[in-house]
């Protein structure tokens, strides 16, 4: 079925609030922990390469982060990190748990443009926990029609929730700044994809974009998609 669209689905990290930023503040702080066992580019070659690894056991989040950093943290140093820094990094860890959620610009405006003629969803994945706090601290829970917090992001879990929450897939658009989790799966699944990148995003969440896809798009920030919305209905 193909036709106007008819549902939303926004990503939450780094598509309506901040979340990368607190990650590389915490990778520096990192880089200074163990500075005298790894130079910082090694360091966080090492690091990418346990999340890389990890995020299979632990998922997405915050959580698996830590456990990365501390996985890290033994290998560099030959198991001889001092228990000092295990205490810094769990730290670091709680700290980014209780870090206040910030809006991007244009998020609520957008999600209160098409609200009133769409079905709004937000579709996010991570820490079951840590997503439902930032979404109560986000004040934009009650503009949603549905809340989606997934283990991963695939063309088939798009497919379900499009066509649990909406009209399917065909009628339905994905908005988010990861091209491979937000973007193409998506696609994939019928729906729109449309990329709005951000200035920090993490490396595992790098692809190439569809741009010759008919059911692409990219825009700049969210304050255009109630344009792009409205040329493509």
């Amino acid at each position: 079925m193909s036709g106007r669209i008819t549902t939303i689905g926004f990503d939450a990290d780094d598509t309506l609030w901040q979340n990368e930023r607190f990650f590389r503040l915490t990778q520096s702080r990192f880089a200074e922990l163990l500075a005298d066992y790894a130079p910082s580019e090694a360091l966080m070659a090492r690091l990418l390469e346990a999340e890389r690894r990890n995020v299979g056991h632990y998922g997405f989040g915050i959580k698996g982060f830590v456990l990365s950093m501390i996985e890290t943290a033994i290998e560099v140093t030959e198991e001889r990190v001092p228990a000092a820094v295990i205490r810094e990094l769990l730290a670091a860890g709680q700290e980014m748990l209780r870090h206040p959620i910030e809006l991007l610009p244009d998020a609520r405006e957008a999600i209160l443009a098409l609200s009133g003629s769409h079905r709004i969803l937000l579709i996010t994945k991570g820490d079951l926990l840590d997503q439902e706090r930032k979404l109560a601290q986000s004040g934009l829970g009650d503009l949603f029609d549905g809340v989606e917090i997934v283990s991963d992001k695939t063309a088939p879990r798009y497919g379900a929730i499009f066509a649990r929450h909406g009209d399917g897939a065909a009628r339905a658009m994905m908005v988010g700044n990861s091209l491979k989790s937000d973007v193409i799966p998506a696609i994939e699944a019928g729906a729109w994809g449309v990329f709005v990148p951000h200035d920090l995003t993490w490396e595992l969440e790098h692809a190439d974009p569809p741009r010759t896809h008919a059911r692409f798009a990219e825009l700049q920030h969210l304050g255009e998609l109630p344009d792009l919305i409205a040329r493509l209905g």
